[in-house]
């Protein structure tokens, strides 16, 4: 069977004309890697990425390398790929000292990470949810004071592994809160991919009513219960136009034991464009750096379009 022609263009009434992809591989899809990955594997990882037409690469987190060892190198990766032409480089910070590391690399994207739930607020940044956002205020604010763009990831928005399900109106708390602080941009989320796409219509149609404009909204949809692109379509069908996902599908959360893959990009690129959505983004060059990074780490891409792709050449 030839794939040369598919998938099949059929476009869908209502959905966006095209998605920017916020593509995290090299930063939430190998946090969790216990194999060291050398700097130069992930600067090339970061330029093929780019080369495959992905315009938002997610490069690092400015962590204490104490709880991300493999995100350690921060400071010299991102001179590596900081000056690869049109495409933003967001990186992750925890704090004000995180940031000013950022920043004094010239990092001028960046992304903070705050939580729906107690208890992943304790697990994962050891402060209650209302701490947290007091630690993010300033950061937010120093950051838009040095002409950069915030995102900022609220996690936990569907489900709890401690909790259970979480309240949506819990979730739009949260995500107003890092708003109102200055934040550009919201990530919604579903750290262990336990949500339903009626969750996910009724926090964005509550967010709405909260005066968010779906424009600011992102989602993020981990796979661990097969769910992410019905939920991915959901959010499209709400006209949201940024979703994250990672390449080979990539990643876990190292505070969430059950959180399994992120969203693989190459499912996602495949689905859009079998809707006749714009992604920008040459599935064929992405497929193979996927490949090439599983060869890296000795094991087989989790993503089934990588799989079929790569199989096919073989």
């Amino acid at each position: 069977m030839s794939t040369e022609r598919l998938p099949m263009v059929v476009p869908a009434p209502g959905l966006p004309s095209r998605v920017r992809i916020h593509e995290v591989g090299a930063r939430d899809g190998l946090q969790n890697e216990k194999i060291a990955v050398p700097t130069e594997v992930k600067a090339e990882f970061i330029r093929r990425l780019a080369d495959a037409g992905l315009t938002t690469v997610e490069a690092t987190s400015f962590v204490h390398p104490k709880w991300v060892p493999q995100l350690a190198d921060a400071e010299q990766l991102f001179p590596q790929v900081r000056d690869l032409p049109g495409v933003a480089l967001p990186v992750l910070v925890p704090n004000r000292r995180g940031l000013e590391r950022a920043l004094g690399l010239g990092a001028d994207r960046i992304a903070v990470f705050a939580s729906a739930t107690e208890s992943f607020a304790k697990a994962n940044l050891n402060r209650t949810v209302d701490e947290s956002l007091a630690v993010f205020e300033p950061v937010v604010r120093q950051a838009k004071d040095a002409g950069a763009h915030v995102r900022g990831y609220v996690s936990m928005c569907f489900g709890d592994p401690w909790e259970g399900a979480v309240p949506p109106r819990q979730v739009v708390r949260v995500c107003t809160a890092l708003r109102d602080m200055g934040c550009d941009e919201l990530s919604l989320g579903d750290t262990i991919g336990v949500a339903t796409p009626g969750q996910v219509r009724e926090l964005l149609d509550l967010l709405d009513e909260e005066g968010v404009p779906t424009d600011e909204i992102g989602v993020h949809f981990h796979d661990t219960y097969g769910q992410a692109l019905a939920n991915t379509y959901a959010a499209l069908e709400h006209g949201v136009t940024t979703v994250d996902a990672s390449a080979g599908g990539l990643g876990g959360c190292p505070y969430a034991k059950s959180a399994t893959g992120n969203l693989a990009t190459e499912d996602l690129v495949w689905m859009l464009h079998g809707l006749g959505i714009e992604t920008g983004v040459d599935l064929a060059r992405l497929t193979a750096t996927s490949v090439w990074m599983a060869a890296h780490l000795d094991r087989p891409s989790p993503s089934r379009t990588v799989r079929a792709l790569s199989h096919k050449e073989q």
